[in-house]
């Protein structure tokens, strides 16, 4: 006879304990994650767009190698691979801070800085050439017109597509259970295997990445009213 199922079961005691930790591991992982790489794509969306040719190209490289690798491939690169080619006392103190954990957040904001990146340049070409001379003749630098001028313009533009990334990272926060780094993925996995409640453990993680998508919908939505008063809130 078929188990009848029970949330209570999976949603109390240490279970419901490891969910807590789990959640506000993975909370903490993208919030981390999204704020270095939307930084990180400033930078290399400039360099794209310096005209300097060897700055072109390792931003193209930068930005080709992470959108053509898997994101799996890149944690386990940088988990299991860059930490051997370091010194030894930098392994160690690698190790001490929660190896797990910082170099997982290394390789998803690099690869969220790629694709954040192409959404500006995106919003960057939607803009008349004209904004960038006309920033350069009134006597701003590159790095000024960029700054000043032409990247809030292609911020407004870009929102839709940065949205569309940032649930694109939060979900890949869960790539960091093959590492062992204790979010609501790896967490679901370790009730599930003690408990033999497989639905309900992975219906809660389920709700979980189901509820935080739509807040992220929801504060893109925000910001996107805000920096664009004029578009329609339908």
């Amino acid at each position: 006879m078929m188990e009848s199922l029970d949330f209570g079961a999976v949603l109390q005691g240490r279970y419901l304990q490891w969910f807590v930790a789990g959640a506000a591991k993975t909370l903490l992982l993208f919030a981390a994650c999204w704020l270095a790489g939307f930084l990180l794509s400033f930078v290399v969306v400039s360099l794209r767009q310096s005209r300097v040719r060897g700055l072109e190209a390792l931003a193209r490289l930068f930005v080709d190698y992470h959108r053509n690798v898997p994101g799996l491939v890149q944690v386990f690169i940088w988990y299991f691979g860059i930490p051997q080619l370091l010194p030894d006392a930098w392994q160690a103190w690698i190790n001490a801070q929660g190896s797990e954990f910082l170099l997982v957040w290394i390789a998803l904001s690099l690869n969220a800085a790629a694709y954040m990146s192409e959404d500006l340049r995106s919003g960057i070409r939607s803009l008349p050439a004209t904004q960038m001379e006309a920033a350069r003749a009134l006597g701003m630098s590159f790095v000024q017109a960029m700054r000043l001028i032409v990247l809030p313009q292609a911020l407004r533009v870009a929102i839709p597509p940065l949205v569309n990334q940032s649930l694109s990272l939060f979900k890949s926060t869960s790539l960091a259970m093959a590492v062992g780094l204790a979010e609501i993925t790896y967490v679901s996995r370790q009730v599930e295997n003690e408990s033999f409640r497989t639905f309900e453990a992975f219906a809660v993680a389920s709700a979980f990445y189901w509820i935080c998508s739509f807040t992220i919908m929801a504060l893109g939505h925000l910001a996107s009213q805000r920096l664009n008063p004029a578009v329609s809130t339908r």
